[in-house]
């Protein structure tokens, strides 16, 4: 039995979103990240990333990756300008795990009932970082999500760098305001954990820690998400992570509406 089919690319002016398909797109998923990983934000490529100009790993194979393209880029691999990647339980059970995993405890996670998302290395082009861009995203999420039943998100997200002192203020308020309930919430591993509780309540700007986090975790946290216990050090990628969890209803309710009145909308007009 089949499961279900991709959702039509959702389109916004020369911008559109949807899941890959085809094998280059696939490969150009892979170079945006390595650009914007590697040469932009200073992850550190072993021999083989190097030589390939690829960020690419074994749960490329068996995850769906979501596209934003740019039509008036062309048609081929250069159109690719954004990317998420999305692995459900499904695919996880291929490989034996989800990428999470190396990082967190999440048997909370796992023993949810309903259908799960791992989201995954996000990334957008330096040019369409833009509200815009990542709302297209989100839509894009929203359908899938809507697609294959799904009740709840997870995975992590980064704060730039090493350095546990210069994002005290961010890791702690995340931490004191936004950490999951125990029966959600996935722990850093015992050998990997970095305590988030870095300075005492009310002894640092909770507004400005806020105001400060990447916009992907602001995202996470407008849609009701939670953190983890923990935080963990990545010197690859060189950035200190986070577990993110985030029901779906929110997710559906803010950005699918809007995508079905949409295509009501083109429908009635075809």
């Amino acid at each position: 039995m089949t499961g279900p089919q991709p959702f039509a690319e959702l389109r916004s002016g020369n911008l559109g979103v949807r899941v890959a398909d085809q094998d280059w797109e696939v490969t150009a998923a892979q170079a945006l990240r390595y650009r914007v990983f590697y040469e932009e934000m200073g992850a550190n490529p072993d021999a083989a990333t190097l030589a390939s100009r690829l960020d690419a790993d074994a749960y490329d194979v068996v995850a769906d990756h979501l596209l934003v393209v740019d039509h008036d880029r062309g048609e081929g691999p250069e159109s690719v300008v954004g990317t998420y990647r999305l692995i459900r339980r499904q695919a996880a059970e291929r490989i034996g795990q989800f990428y999470s995993a190396d990082e967190y405890d999440i048997t909370n996670i796992l023993n949810y009932p309903g259908g799960i998302l791992e989201l995954g290395r996000s990334c957008t082009d330096v040019a369409y970082r833009t509200r815009g861009t990542l709302q297209l995203l989100w839509q894009g999420i929203a359908a899938y999500v809507f697609n294959h039943k799904i009740a709840l998100m997870f995975g992590c997200a980064s704060l730039q760098g090493l350095d546990l002192d210069a994002n005290a203020a961010q890791l702690s308020y995340l931490a004191h305001h936004h950490q999951a309930p125990p029966n959600l919430c996935p722990r850093a591993l015992d050998s990997r954990y970095k305590s988030m509780d870095r300075l005492p309540r009310g002894s640092y700007d909770a507004k400005a820690a806020l105001m400060s986090l990447p916009p992907l975790i602001k995202g996470y946290l407008r849609l009701g998400g939670f953190v983890g216990d923990g935080a963990v050090l990545d010197p690859q990628f060189n950035t200190t992570d986070v577990a993110i969890v985030v029901m779906t209803d929110q997710v559906t309710d803010k950005y699918y509406k809007h995508y079905e009145r949409k295509a009501g909308w083109e429908a009635a007009g075809s």
